[in-house]
């Protein structure tokens, strides 16, 4: 992130933040996504995020930070939306399946597993999941964003995982775990 541009936005630029927040978006609302799995409830956490961020701009104390300080204002929109929100119930669409379709809905199915699992943990447990398999964050860096102690973020991506264990048929996690969460 340029630094210069963060400094500016922190003396107030709102030209310089509405850049910041351009270059940022994209990444934030596919986080927000990933732990809320509504894209309303993620635009409406991107939103916040960034109305909060341009308020406490002056809480940030390194710019060269910018990137992981406004993440872990993120987790903590999408945790706010997900308890404002509440749990949202599982939908089960069904499909017409044909001789054509037979291995693409066995794509559908095995998506629609991993979806139900993954909705069935808390938005804390799925934050600690998706900033350590999606975003590749070290857990230190996990426990940093999110302001928990690393213990606590590896008992919570522990946790998930057992959790996803239990909730799914055997041999599905191996895809959750390869990146194959959209």
């Amino acid at each position: 992130m340029d630094r210069q541009l963060v400094e500016q936005a922190m003396e107030g630029d709102r030209d310089a933040f509405a850049t910041l927040a351009t270059r940022v978006s994209d990444s934030l609302y596919a986080v927000a996504y990933r732990i809320l799995r509504d894209p309303g409830l993620a635009e409406d956490a991107l939103q916040n995020t960034l109305v909060t961020a341009w308020r406490q701009l002056d809480a940030l104390r390194d710019p060269d930070r910018f990137e992981a300080w406004i993440r872990r204002v993120l987790v903590h929109a999408s945790y706010a939306e997900a308890r404002r929100r509440g749990r949202h119930s599982d939908m089960v669409r069904r499909i017409s399946m044909t001789d054509e379709l037979v291995d693409e809905g066995n794509a559908v199915i095995d998506r629609d597993e991993i979806e139900r699992a993954f909705r069935r943990l808390s938005a804390e447990h799925r934050a600690v999941f998706v900033l350590h398999y999606y975003l590749g964050l070290p857990l230190v860096e996990v426990a940093t964003t999110l302001g928990v102690p690393q213990g606590t973020a590896r008992s919570r991506l522990h946790y998930a995982i057992r959790a996803l264990r239990g909730f799914m048929q055997p041999g599905r996690l191996a895809s959750l775990e390869e990146g194959n969460l959209a």
